[in-house]
């Protein structure tokens, strides 16, 4: 079926392509600003200045306090505004002191630093060799002029040696001067780790800047064994320091967000120009805490990004398109209609999630085909569900489904076989999809999708696909070329999707021709020729059962709006392939958004723009289903606020 394909490899479209949404490859990053950066220390010194400022403002938060633990960060995409104006980088001339005013994001966004709120503040920097180390010994050299007891790191025999003068000079305490990979008794490492240990004594503020975007793979084995205490202290919020990532968390894999090694989780990550893969696809992402975009003032790439997270105000205005409030003209087929086939005597619990999920989304009428029984539970609890096939708009199939039933699975092989094409057809979204149903392939339909390819049809980009990790693996399994050589299979399972979920989510849209959400904390959505898209899911509290069947219900509500909508457009253009497929990925994003936010106001989770949460407590998959209405209102708001 073709090779696999690649991450990088994607065309360049009129996508949106706002640096601080959007992540390119580190080769194409690095070219971009080759040109800009050469000869000059001027966008050196500017992120040590902005590192510097975050550094503050996370040691005015508490870091600095020894023995406590700091306030739990968010898990958050925040574009950090510029210290100048657009297109012009910072250009210091003189270090951070106690009334230099504080440019940035956040509390300390315009204030003045007092040296009573950080004079001894402990602050420890893990340095390794080129830019990412030179920019975290300028910052701490900027801390300690600022009042700061600050100590360095060095896990390189050749750090920057500007950047080193200078952070000595301003009072900073060097430890290690290189390390031999080959020799586990060395006494350079020993006094690294005591120093490490000394620090964690009383706690503070770490900035990571052992690697940047020019490494690969795993830290090397001394590298890690510096982190490893730092690790072993707990996770963030809940152990006595927070992390600065300068530019990502040194480890992650810059591209692709794969964890190879050991990683030291940041609370935040400063990182320069644009986002970075590892910042948007898990498990990487999950590493990253709040991540602040901060522009120098650098050339982004050309090319077209490899993945965007799109902002919850720009998933508001997507929602808001796709469900828009009804006017005096409107009824339920401009609202749209979901036509919903879920739920077995097996699984009949899972007709009414995802029922209640579509009528809460603002579905203007619900089609159930399913047995008997099952539709008497569904009226129980929704009663204006239409038990009877029909006109819709778009179709929900695979809820609760038992592919063991026969009957059941034979019900929505057919319907599902009606919305799929000839394999010789488009792969690629060019042709006719824009008459066709979109449909949300969901669960026990997913089995019954990969018996239906083997018979020589095809998905088309209308289709989503919405397979966990372990359902992802078996897709995988079932869809690989038979033909390929045992060594060149990638051998997928569980543990595979979980480690490399760009890649899985990426073959399996080649493999079928359809858009694929791949659910997880971090949920990614591939899509032919479009960057990988990658949401944050909500809190920990909505992994429990059903919870899948409300956001399926809700996908069929926002799709079959954005179809309604699309019935009504009467300009050509506004109707064509390239436009419907935006329009069905934006609005797969916002549909999972607002799953999110729901299960956030369901388990009273606290929610930053675009986090995960924390804390709460547990709930149920109907109260997810119950809070759509806040979330929406959330979303609403988000997206009347001006965003980056």
């Amino acid at each position: 079926m073709g090779r696999v394909s690649d991450l990088n490899d994607l065309p360049r479209s009129h996508d949106v392509t706002d640096p601080t949404t959007c992540a390119w490859p580190a080769r194409a990053i690095a070219s971009a600003e080759a040109p800009v950066t050469a000869g000059t220390d001027r966008y050196m010194r500017a992120a040590a200045h902005a590192v510097a400022r975050a550094a503050l403002r996370e040691l005015r938060q508490g870091a600095g306090t020894a023995g406590t633990a700091a306030v739990p960060a968010r898990s958050v995409l925040a574009p950090a505004s510029s210290t100048s104006p657009a297109g012009t980088a910072p250009t210091p001339s003189s270090p951070l002191s106690p009334t230099t005013p504080l440019g940035g994001t956040g509390g300390g966004a315009g204030a003045c630093a007092s040296p009573g709120w950080i004079s001894g503040a402990p602050v420890l920097l893990l340095v390794g060799g080129g830019h990412n180390g030179a920019d975290t010994l300028l910052a701490g050299g900027l801390l300690a002029r600022s009042g700061c007891a600050v100590s360095a790191v060095l896990a390189t025999e050749h750090p920057h040696p500007v950047a080193l003068e200078k952070a000595r000079s301003h009072g900073v305490t060097i430890h290690g001067a290189g390390y031999r990979s080959d020799d586990g008794t060395d006494q350079v490492l020993a006094e690294a780790v005591a120093a490490i240990e000394a620090f964690l004594v009383r706690g503070g503020l770490v900035l990571d800047g052992l690697t940047g975007i020019g490494a690969t793979g795993a830290l090397r084995p001394d590298t890690a064994a510096l982190i490893a205490p730092l690790i072993a202290a707990g996770q963030p919020g809940h152990r006595p320091l927070r992390v600065i990532a300068v530019d990502l968390p040194s480890g992650t894999g810059v591209d692709d967000g794969t964890v190879n090694g050991p990683v030291l989780a940041a609370d935040l990550t400063v990182t320069f120009t644009c986002l970075k893969g590892c910042q948007c696809l898990p498990p990487a992402r999950h590493l990253c805490g709040v991540v602040e975009v901060v522009p120098l003032g650098l050339p982004t790439p050309t090319s077209r990004p490899l993945a965007r997270h799109p902002a919850d105000g720009a998933l508001g205005d997507y929602l808001r398109r796709a469900l828009r409030e009804p006017g005096p003209d409107d009824h339920k087929y401009t609202r749209g209609v979901v036509g919903l086939w879920a739920g077995s005597e097996t699984y009949p619990g899972a007709a009414v999630l995802a029922a209640s999920g579509a009528v809460r989304a603002g579905a203007g009428m619900v089609r159930l085909t399913a047995p008997r029984r099952v539709e008497d539970l569904v009226l129980a609890a929704r009663p204006e569900v239409v038990p009877a096939a029909g006109r819709a708009q778009a179709l929900v199939l695979g809820p609760g489904i038992d592919p063991a039933d026969t009957t059941r699975a034979d019900e929505v092989r057919a319907i599902l076989s009606s919305t799929l094409t000839p394999s010789g057809g488009d792969r690629q979204g060019h042709t006719r999809i824009s008459t066709r149903i979109p449909t949300v392939v969901d669960a026990g339909a997913l089995s019954i999708l990969t018996e239906l390819l083997a018979d020589e049809l095809s998905c088309t980009p209308l289709h989503v696909l919405t397979p966990h990790a372990g359902e992802a693996a078996a897709l995988l399994i079932a869809l690989e070329d038979k033909g390929t050589a045992a060594q060149e299979t990638h051998r997928w399972n569980r543990e595979r999707v979980e480690a490399h979920p760009g890649l899985a989510a990426r073959e399996i849209c080649r493999l079928t021709g359809a858009t694929v959400l791949l659910k997880g904390a971090t949920t990614l959505i591939a899509a032919p020729q479009r960057p990988l898209v990658s949401v944050d899911s909500g809190p920990g509290w909505m992994a429990s059962a059903g919870s899948g069947d409300v956001l399926a219900g809700i996908l069929g509500a926002v799709l079959a709006g954005a179809a309604a909508r699309w019935e009504q457009e009467t300009a050509p253009a506004a109707s064509g392939p390239a436009s419907v497929m935006d329009a069905l990925v934006e609005s797969v994003a916002a549909g999972v958004r607002l799953h999110a936010l729901a299960g956030a106001y369901a388990a009273a989770s606290p929610q930053g723009a675009g986090g995960t949460g924390a804390g709460g407590h547990p709930i149920a998959a109907l109260d997810i289903a119950a809070a759509l209405g806040p979330a929406r209102l959330e979303l609403n708001r988000l997206q009347a606020v001006p965003h980056p």
